[in-house]
């Protein structure tokens, strides 16, 4: 908005003060920042304290050129709340205001004194130009947020002249001489009745430690005791790395993470370019408690010139939740409402270097697999969400992987030994093997011991052991790695028939079971949607199985835990013929004797095998009490 749209109107000064009036449309937009443009009512003391170290920059680099307007060596931005006087007094030492510049730029909505100066410093030299915050000039007004009456006594450095603005944010202000000791600007809200919080030292140290804990000028508040240090000072991710000890990372990352352990990894960097930006990143050392059941939503925290925005841009995918840091950048307005903070397309670069950045650090990182193994074992589930829903990068997580194997060790002095990435688990394939095969489940142990492994374990066929959750999701969006597909080995044939069995095979006779088949299906009705014989048992008499086309027994199982309804498919019960309870029951069926029990059995045994409970566990203790009585 121009100064000539935003014109104010004055009258005669009345007792020595000058009054001024808002143009109507001036007035409406007032009224928009107060209520509008800031979600927090806290804002406002980052948006004062931003136009404090503002001021104080400009007058820094005034002086450059201009000795007598050098700053104090004491420069500082102060805060003193008056609890008895309901006052909240915000002062600085900086290039202050005189009469034309606190009517251009307080009595002018959305015209910024800040963003005026800066197009002055394009031809500086970078190495001069202070870090100019508040783009958008209109973060003073939401000091009405929580003042009903706002008083600003500015004196210009080089002058002698100080000036008094005031207004009660209702659509006028006036203008009368002042007194002020030395240059720099004094801000006194008259605190509403509904904001003594903002009155409180706790608070107010509160709100400067979370929002501009690292403006490069000392912060004060006035106690009793006197002036206590609210701020930190130090913006440490824009220092040089060769300038930052690995003591002061440790310390911000605990600051920053609250936790009390040392980051897996450190990612400090600025990026140039088309954007520009600073990360400070890390990755923790240990995993948080409970971390996989917290919001989804990334937590790096946004700064726009050392000053904090917020903690909810989602700065990463999901997928990478676990890190955390700072990122700082130049090109975004300090005063961006949230909302529209999502929508800009400067954060959507942003977003996409800092995935990028993150992204290539692991994969080379995952060059040493001894290093790399903590990490995965903390946060790999995390990851491997993003094979199921970032089609970006899927290929790319993927290979960055571990599992555990059925023919890798679980323990042992070499840990790394015991996990295998995809591309290993290829490169060992058999010449005819055409698929990786993986069994999901709810315990590593578990999945080792399973009975779904025998037939492979036979042939020397690798199964790779997955036993997070959103292993039942995943391998269905990869669908193939290095041309290979991907299947599991409850879901449908195996192709084990193909593979011949390594060692001595078990030559005993076989079932019949062109009769058993028939007779299983009859006794078991709906609760099978199919019976066949296997090539994937060796010892173990029965094996639950998926239908070829669908969710394998896993994911049904993970749905139907979560409430999700899913339509009722009946597993395929897979038989050995070898084993003496299947033989037994065939001999059973050529007789005609009745198998109804013993075919109930096998169906729970084969359940339980899968670590779920029969359907009727009464049932099945009573026939499995009948069945132990009479080999008593």
């Amino acid at each position: 908005m121009t100064e000539q749209t935003s014109s104010t109107q004055s009258s005669a000064p009345q007792g020595g003060a000058e009054q001024h009036e808002f143009s109507a449309e001036v007035g409406r937009l007032l009224d928009l920042v107060v209520h509008s443009l800031y979600s927090e009512r806290e804002i406002f003391l980052r948006e004062l304290v931003a136009n404090s170290a503002d001021a104080t920059d400009r007058r820094r680099f005034e002086a450059l050129t201009d000795g007598a307007r050098a700053l104090p060596e004491d420069a500082k931005i102060r805060i003193n709340p008056d609890k008895e006087a309901r006052l909240l007094t915000i002062s600085d030492d900086g290039s202050g205001m005189s009469r034309d510049e606190l009517v251009s730029n307080l009595g002018t909505i959305a015209r910024s004194g800040t963003r005026a100066f800066g197009q002055q410093l394009e031809s500086a030299k970078p190495e001069d130009k202070p870090n100019l915050i508040g783009q958008f000039g209109v973060g003073f007004y939401a000091a009405f947020m929580v003042a009903d009456r706002v008083e600003v006594v500015s004196r210009r450095a080089g002058s002698e002249e100080a000036w008094r603005w005031a207004s009660e944010g209702k659509g006028a202000y006036t203008l009368e001489p002042a007194t002020r000791e030395k240059a720099g600007t004094d801000i006194t809200l008259h605190i509403k009745e509904d904001a003594d919080e903002f009155l409180d030292t706790w608070r107010l140290q509160a709100i400067i430690r979370k929002w501009a804990d690292h403006i490069s000028w000392p912060i004060t508040i006035l106690k009793e005791d006197g002036e206590s240090p609210a701020n930190e000072g130090t913006a440490l991710w824009r220092k040089p790395k060769s300038e930052v000890t690995e003591e002061q990372l440790n310390d911000f990352y605990r600051h920053v993470t609250h936790n009390f352990d040392t980051p897996w990894a450190t990612l400090h960097w600025r990026a140039e370019g088309t954007i520009e930006f600073t990360s400070l990143l890390f990755i923790p050392g240990s995993r948080p408690f409970e971390f996989s059941e917290q919001s989804r939503e990334s937590r790096i925290r946004l700064h726009v010139r050392r000053m904090f925005i917020t903690d909810d841009a989602n700065l990463v995918p999901s997928w990478l939740r676990f890190v955390q840091g700072v990122v700082d950048t130049e090109d975004l307005p300090l005063n961006v409402s949230r909302e529209m903070l999502q929508a800009t397309p400067v954060l959507a670069r942003i977003r996409k270097a800092v995935t990028g950045r993150v992204l290539t650090d692991l994969k080379n990182r995952a060059k040493d697999a001894e290093t790399f193994l903590p990490f995965w074992e903390n946060f790999g589930a995390i990851v491997k969400e993003g094979v199921w829903e970032d089609a970006e990068h899927r290929t790319e997580l993927a290979g960055l992987a571990r599992f555990r194997s059925s023919t890798l060790p679980t323990d042992g002095e070499d840990a790394a030994k015991g996990w295998t990435t995809l591309g290993d688990y290829v490169a060992r394939m058999k010449p005819e093997q055409e698929a990786i095969y993986f069994l999901t489940g709810d315990n590593e142990d578990a999945l080792a011991k399973s009975p779904q492994l025998e037939g492979f374990r036979a042939r020397g066929i690798e199964v790779l052991l997955l036993s997070d959750p959103v292993d039942a999701f995943w391998p269905e969006r990869l669908s193939s790695f290095e041309g290979k597909t991907l299947r599991s080995v409850t879901q449908g044939h195996a192709d084990l028939e193909k593979f011949a069995i390594e060692g001595e095979a078990d030559t005993g006779d076989a079932a019949d079971l062109d009769i058993l088949i028939p007779a299983l299906k009859e006794a078991l009705g709906e609760a099978v949607s199919e019976v066949r014989g296997t090539d994937r048992l060796v010892s173990s008499a029965v094996v639950l199985a998926a239908p070829e086309h669908g969710p394998d027994l896993q994911l049904q199982k993970l749905m139907r835990r979560s409430g999700q309804k899913i339509p009722e498919t009946a597993p395929i019960l897979e038989v050995n013929a070898r084993n003496p309870l299947i033989r037994t029951l065939a001999r059973r069926a050529a007789e005609k004797e009745p198998i109804a029990e013993l075919a109930q059995v096998a169906l729970d045994i084969a359940r339980i095998q899968d670590g779920e409970a029969p359907k009727d566990p009464a049932a099945f203790a009573q026939r499995l009490t009948a069945l132990l009585a009479t080999q008593a």
